[in-house]
């Protein structure tokens, strides 16, 4: 597991980016914000992704578009 927000392992879903200790994609995150759908709302559908977790990815996601935050690792 990973200390981080996010976690990438080829045996998780491929490698895709994952909530760290989860098997939920970030990818959803963003779809359901995309959506207009409220955390909360991904929270009730993803229980083992923790209001915490999903804060941390979506600031690091902010950091990383502020360059602020390298990419690398996840």
């Amino acid at each position: 597991m990973s200390d981080g927000p996010i976690e990438s392992n080829p045996d998780i879903l491929g490698g895709a980016p994952v909530f760290s200790g989860t098997r939920v994609p970030v990818r959803i995150l963003i779809e359901y914000l995309e959506a207009g759908d409220p955390l909360d709302a991904i929270l009730d559908d993803f229980p083992t992704v923790s209001r915490d977790r999903a804060v941390a990815v979506l600031e690091r996601v902010k950091a990383m578009l502020a360059g602020e935050a390298p990419e690398e690792p996840v």
